[in-house]
């Protein structure tokens, strides 16, 4: 594995125990500059592992509790009238930072929500016709309940579209749940990082990094062949967006690099189809009766598809 990778997936394993391959998709998606969902039930350690990753890498870590009396300027900032010359001053709202953890994104009104999923896409904030560059790298983790429905608001498809990866922990194994007794038993784990092992200016050369891997016209072929089923397929109503398969591009050349090479092959497709493109898929209802969600469609595809031979 590339080396500054495995030294923040060990840091992140001194506090979150036994999730590496969800750190490790947490780690490409930041490498690919995207932005993560976190569906999953409470106290699982999502806040923990978005406030390790930005321990580890010296960012600036801001979290957000959305509920519905969130305003869109909690999150963008304000302007206030400096009261000895008239001027507008800018006072930074929440998501001025590196790492912004937006909790229980789904309990936000969708005014709120548009605002935070137009920051993800521009990475900027316009306000009084000033416009404010957020800090580098910019990474959005939002959590949401896949269980609780009552006063939550759904994330329609153009905006879940917008989510680089949709990935869940899980519960904890056994053993790893016995661990994690014995780590919080000792105080909060997160104190278990004292320094960051790379900083925020590496991994901006990390994501440069990224942008060099090759990726053959065969991967390329095989990427589009599976967005393009998921079009065609009786399955779906919705199938993935061109933005879907940018984003599988973007996360094979990462996945490769992760893993120290300099080309992407269509296992790196395989290890990450999944959480990057299954959230943006709509099933119709026939997909919702056979197959139940439109992540058993995609590995559906995945092992039906044939992968393209060599040119």
């Amino acid at each position: 594995m590339q080396k500054d990778v495995q030294e923040i997936l060990q840091s992140v394993g001194k506090v979150i125990i036994g999730k590496n391959e969800t750190v490790l998709q947490t780690i490409i998606a930041m490498l690919c500059g995207g932005h993560v969902l976190l569906e999953d039930v409470p106290g699982v350690g999502k806040t923990q592992l978005a406030a390790a990753l930005s321990r580890s890498v010296g960012g600036e870590f801001h979290r957000i509790q959305l509920t519905p009396d969130i305003m869109p300027s909690d999150i963008t900032g304000y302007s206030v009238v400096n009261q000895k010359d008239g001027s507008l001053e800018y006072r930074p709202g929440a998501a001025v930072c590196n790492f912004l953890l937006a909790d229980e994104i789904n309990r936000a009104s969708p005014k709120v929500q548009s605002a935070l999923l137009e920051i993800m896409e521009e990475h900027q904030i316009s306000l009084d016709g000033q416009t404010h560059i957020l800090p580098s790298p910019f990474m959005v983790i939002a959590t949401q309940n896949p269980v609780e429905t009552y006063g939550t608001y759904h994330l329609p498809e153009a905006q879940m579209d917008r989510f680089f990866m949709k990935i869940s922990m899980g519960y904890p194994t056994l053993q790893e749940e016995l661990a994690i007794l014995e780590r919080n038993g000792e105080g909060n784990p997160i104190t278990n990082i004292s320094e960051a092992v790379i900083s925020t200016q590496e991994v901006s050369t990390l994501q440069q990094k990224v942008n060099t891997v090759q990726v053959s016209d065969r991967v390329k072929n095989y990427i589009l062949a599976l967005v393009r089923a998921t079009r065609e397929s009786d399955f779906s109503a919705l199938g993935v967006s061109p933005r879907g398969s940018i984003s599988c591009y973007k996360a094979v050349r990462a996945a490769a690099f992760v893993h120290g090479r300099g080309f992407a092959t269509p296992d790196d497709v395989k290890e990450l189809a999944v959480p990057v493109l299954a959230h943006r898929i709509l099933l119709s209802p026939k997909g919702r009766n056979s197959l139940g969600t439109s992540e058993a469609l995609v590995q559906h595809l995945l092992e039906t598809l044939p992968v393209p031979p060599e040119t």
